[in-house]
Order: structure tokens, then sequence, then C-alpha cells
């Protein structure tokens, strides 16, 4: 707090030079005090606090959120200053045209002086920040120029980015005192099924910070690797072959699959019907619709037959550039519908050698979801019930445990939100210990 306090003062003074030489009026103390001010105010900029921060993209996000602080109090210091000198000349009777000019240049140094505190502030954060998002930077920029709104917007952007800073430090360090613990080192490796419509991409992964998290606390993580839209035993057939490659790989004699969505159900068929119920230990579906979606049916004997060919044909030749060999859109979509799954859950039984367990999330209104959730959320409401904007609740238990996330206050947990699709820390819910503590319950348990 003090460092925040003499940053603050050091930017005043390198900002607002005049008014400083009013101040102390000795010509030497001046350009003495003037100096020390410029070369304090090159050190703010580097270093503005004492950061704690663990890694280097945390320092900066830190050091960035305090630098926009002491921007917003000194900027607002500043234009009192400013006014209070503008003022005092005009009041002078020798106010002339070297005095307006001085005053002038006094302001326009402040604009600079505070410009680089910003800038240099911002730009950090911008870089660094993940919760930031691309909307909050985009609407920064278009509300920077609305007196009152871009105070407030900016105030925003502190919150946020301190709040990540102050937690992905907590987390780092929660995650060094047990590391050598290796809490999610679990007998068999995880294999992580994504859903539909998404791909295992290598820069782009399905599971946001949840895989490093599991690493980094001992887990031996894999990825499904099936095509992003396929029927449900296709997809099993993939799996099948995906969990074969593994074994001849790690040496292992089983697997525990972790999978989302449609994951869940490709997962079981392909225990069911592919022969993998000696390879697999457990099967933890995530938000998986087992017995289908109302509202999916509803809206393919709904809409126009040409309207939903052309979306497949969109869709197919899309994916295809994308890695999918033969990517089937209505297959993947008729698959989820509910009465395709009360057909399917008939003739695919669970194995009695393998733990079969589920969880889900669900959302309390339409804006907790990120689209095109928030749009699908009332409709799947109306068909369906309590949903995660895209699953219902009463869809989604299956297997010997269930548990239901739904944590306190009013923003509930998307079907995005518990895969941490959207990187975004929610308060009363980490996706990342989530996860952790449920690879650690399977250690504890042997798998």
């Amino acid at each position: 707090m003090i460092r925040q306090i003499l940053s603050v003062l050091v930017i005043l003074a390198a900002a607002n030079p005049l008014v400083l030489s009013g101040m102390l009026g000795a010509r030497q103390a001046v350009n003495f005090v003037t100096l020390l001010a410029m070369a304090a105010f090159l050190l703010v900029n580097i270093r503005p606090i004492r950061s704690c921060g663990p890694t280097r993209r945390l320092r900066q996000l830190e050091t960035g959120s305090a630098l926009l602080g002491q921007f917003l109090v000194s900027a607002a210091a500043s234009v009192i200053l400013q006014c209070a000198l503008w003022m005092q000349g005009t009041e002078n009777e020798t106010f002339g045209g070297k005095a307006v000019l001085a005053v002038a240049a006094s302001i326009l140094w402040c604009v600079l002086a505070e410009g680089i505190v910003f800038w240099n502030g911002m730009i950090r954060v911008y870089l660094t920040s993940v919760q930031l998002g691309i909307k909050t930077r985009i609407l920064a920029a278009l509300v920077w120029w609305i007196p009152g709104v871009n105070i407030w917007y900016l105030m925003k952007i502190m919150r946020l980015t301190g709040r990540e800073a102050e937690l992905e430090t907590e987390k780092w360090e929660l995650d060094e005192v047990r590391a050598e613990s290796e809490i999610c080192k679990t007998r068999y490796p995880i294999l992580l099924v994504h859903g539909v419509f998404f791909r295992d991409f290598k820069y782009l992964n399905y599971w946001g910070r949840i895989p490093r998290e599991l690493k980094r606390n001992g887990a031996q993580v894999f990825y499904g690797q099936q095509q992003s839209a396929a029927s449900v035993e296709d997809s099993g057939r993939e799996l099948a072959a995906r969990i074969r490659q593994i074994m001849e790989e790690t040496g292992c004699q089983q697997v525990n699959i972790i999978a989302h969505s449609k994951g869940g159900l490709d997962a079981r068929a392909a225990i069911a019907h592919c022969g993998m119920a000696p390879c697999v230990a457990t099967l933890t579906t995530i938000n998986t619709p087992h017995r289908g979606c109302v509202f999916a049916e509803y809206l393919l004997n709904h809409l126009p037959d040409r309207m939903v060919r052309r979306a497949a044909d969109t869709y197919n030749a899309a994916a295809r550039h994308l890695g999918d060999t033969e990517p089937d859109f209505m297959a993947a979509v008729q698959d989820l519908t509910a009465s395709a799954c009360e057909s399917r859950n008939r003739i695919t039984p669970d194995n009695p050698g393998v733990v079969y367990e589920s969880v889900m999330s669900v959302c309390h209104k339409a804006r907790s979801g990120r689209f095109p959730l928030n749009m699908t959320y009332r409709l799947v409401n109306y068909f369906d019930g309590p949903n995660d904007g895209l699953v219902a609740v009463d869809s989604a238990e299956w297997g010997s445990r269930f548990t239901l996330l739904e944590p306190a206050g009013r923003r509930g947990i998307s079907h995005g939100d518990v895969i941490d699709l959207n990187r975004e820390n929610i308060p009363g819910f980490d996706v990342r210990e989530f996860y952790v503590q449920l690879a650690a319950g399977l250690k504890d348990r042997g798998y």
C-alpha cells in the first residue's frame, strides 16, 4: 500500500512540473526535484509495485492492474491541479501570451505523462489476462471516448485483472505445496473425450486449463481424438481404437474415461458394443444427454428440410477442412434426440465391471451461458426443464453416483463452463479444482 501511494505521488510530480515549480519556488530545487521525479517516474513504469506473482505472466498482469489504478488516482488529482494552475494564472493581471503557452505546455505534458502510465498498464493486462476476453477488450476500445462510462469500464477491468492475478497466484501456490503428493496420479491413465461439434486441437484445447492442472498434479492425460460429428456408434468405434492405441503406448491395462456431452454416449457405445469393457475401469460422464434432448427432436421435426440439409452440408464441408475424414452432421444430431437415446439405451446396457458415474451442472438464467447457450437456454427449459443451456438435468443422471454442480448465487454453470471452454473464473466454482478432486477421488479408490 505504501509503495502504491508513493508511486501515485511520483506520477503526480512527474506529470505536473509547473505545479511543482509554483509550490517550491526556488529554481535549483525545482530542477533537482523535477529530475528526481522523472527518474522515479521511469522506475514506477517499470516496477510500479513489488509483485509477488510466481510467473512472468502473473507479474505482468499484477503490475498492469496496479498501473491502471495509479493512473486513475493520479489522473483525477492531475486534473484538479491543472485546473487550479489555470485559474491561478487567469486571476493574475500579468497573465499573457507566454503564460498561456506555459500552462498549455504543462497540460500537454500532463496528458503525455498520464498517457504513458495508462498505456503501460493497459498493454500489460491486454497481453496477459485470460479473464478479460475478446468482448471486454473490444468494448473497452468502444466506450473509452464516452465520459463517465470510460472510468466505470476501467474500474471493471481493474477488478477483473486484479482478482485474476490474486486467484492464479493462490492456485499456483496450492499446486506447489501439493506437487510432491501427486494427488491426480491415478492407477490408470485419464482419457478425456470431447463432445459434438468440436475436435481435440493441439493449440486450442477443448478442455481449457483443466488438462494442464491435472498433469501438474500427477495425472497422465490423453484425448479421445474422435471426429467432431458422427453417429454414436461410429464415434464409439473410433474411441475403441484410441483406447487400444493408448494401452499399447503406455502398457496400461485399463483407462479412466472422463467424457463430456455426446462423448459420454460415445464412450458407453465403445464399452458395450466394441468390446472395451475389460479396458475401461471407470466412466465419468459430464453433462451428457443420456436420455436425449426433446428440444433437438422438436427442431428436427419442425425446421424446413432444405434449411437442415444446408446446415448439414455446410458443417460437413467445414469439418473436412479441419480434419474430420467422414463428418456426418445429421447422424450426430439425430443420435442426440430423446427417441434415439431411448432406443439406444435399451440395447446399450452398463457393464458390471465398469464403474459408471455422472456429473451435471445447471444454469439459473439465460445470461449464465455465453452465445449460443444464452439463446438456447429458454428453449431447452421449455421442452426439457432445468438445464445447462443445452442438456436437461434429468437427462444427465447416470450410474452409481450423480453429482449436481449448482453454486450459490445467480450465475450457474453452463454446458461450456463445466469444461472450462471460455477459461472463465466463475465465483463459487473452481472448474480446475473440481477436476483435480475428481481425479484424486479415482486415485483414492484405486483406479
